[in-house]
């Protein structure tokens, strides 16, 4: 126990038989196992008190969206330690295999309807709509539009089709007009932040990229999850729209998406090459799905899979 001193100001320490550090994922928290005598199992989450304030936010957001009855890891407690400089998260811990690794061993069938329970999961989580101050979001979203154009003309990489890619972005703006009904977003919705639970159910985690927004900007992420299983991501769409998905979104997604990939490589560039190959390839696929954004409704959106 000596080895995590830091942590012994948080109320429950004295009751944790085990404290496991975490080395996965991209956020910048300290992240712990926890088990206590009682043999219950925790996550921690821990950061420099420098972002206190924001970390409560996200704490008292994760309070609402866990309201909302979804398979998640509960918020059970927030405050200081490490004698005032740092600041944590308590949360249960939420069992079950990374839905990215084990998706595949299912059934395309269970692939499909895992997909629907987490359209139906992502639906629950925008019950909660974002706070009356919030920015119109075509104000906010075009000014992200021009800084994703503004960084990647600015970076040394080059995505081939770009300009096809710029064009349909900027040729469908107009779409952000419509979408003023904003909601609370989980930011990161994907097989990467999937669980499949011991009954096979999905499960949600790490919510440290929250946001607030249009909901259906939320489905941008889905690129990550294509290339694990394309009935789970047709069962996402499905589920969420209760099988009536309006033509608009197709149009609005594609948009998202293409912003996102602009962005991609930028970010991507301090991580390594190997990180920039990786969003190249997610580019080149996406091109493929979208013939080169002559068509907006991607071809690996099929029918029989409804």
């Amino acid at each position: 126990m000596n080895k995590y001193e830091e942590l012994k100001d948080i109320k429950e320490y004295s009751t944790w038989d085990i404290i496991k550090k975490i080395d996965k994922g991209w956020s910048q928290d300290n992240k712990y196992y926890i088990k206590d005598n009682f043999r219950k199992e925790f996550l921690l989450k821990v950061s420099d008190i420098s972002n206190l304030e924001s970390k409560k936010k996200e704490y008292e957001s994760i309070c609402k969206i866990s309201k909302t009855n979804i398979k998640m890891s509960i918020p059970i407690s927030f405050g200081v330690c490490a004698n005032n400089t740092m600041v944590y998260s308590l949360f249960t811990w939420i069992n079950g295999d990374d839905a990215e690794t084990v998706l595949s061993n299912f059934s395309i069938k269970n692939q499909y309807e895992l997909g629907v329970e987490s359209g139906k999961i992502l639906k629950s989580i925008h019950t909660i709509p974002a706070p009356k101050s919030q920015q119109k979001w075509s104000d906010r979203f075009n000014h992200k539009i021009d800084r994703n154009i503004r960084n990647y003309n600015n970076c040394s990489i080059v995505i081939p089709h770009a300009d096809k890619i710029i064009k349909y972005i900027n040729d469908n703006r107009y779409l952000l007009e419509d979408r003023e009904q904003q909601t609370i977003q989980h930011g990161d919705f994907h097989v990467g932040n999937l669980i499949i639970t011991e009954d096979n159910k999905i499960g949600v985690i790490d919510f440290n990229r929250y946001d607030f927004g249009d909901p259906w900007e939320e489905f941008n992420r889905i690129v990550f999850s294509l290339d694990v299983s394309i009935p789970f991501v047709i069962g996402q769409i499905n589920g969420y729209f209760n099988n009536d998905v309006p033509d608009k979104f197709f149009k609005l997604m594609a948009v998202y998406i293409a912003s996102n990939a602009l962005s991609s490589v930028p970010w991507a560039i301090p991580y390594g090459k190997a990180e920039v190959e990786n969003m190249l390839k997610n580019i080149n696929n996406m091109l493929q799905y979208y013939d080169y954004f002559n068509i907006y409704k991607p071809t690996w959106y099929k029918s029989e899979y409804k």
